[in-house]
């Protein structure tokens, strides 16, 4: 069984993989790092759930 997130959090994912293919890795601390720099997240615990989804999105999906 996998996790289940919120359609919010793959939504901005998504949306940040889109917009800013070069600047995503496969690395989840990197991730972070850039989730922190592109978008406008306050909270740690949702900047750490979406760099997840964006660090399992760019491993399962070619962009």
């Amino acid at each position: 069984m996998g996790n289940i997130r919120p359609t919010y959090i793959k939504r901005v994912a998504i949306h940040l993989v889109k917009e800013y293919p070069q600047a995503f890795t496969g690395d989840f601390q990197h991730n972070k790092d850039m989730v922190d720099q592109l978008s406008s997240v306050d909270s740690k615990t949702m900047r750490n759930r979406i760099a997840g989804y964006v660090t399992r999105y760019r491993k399962n999906h070619i962009v």
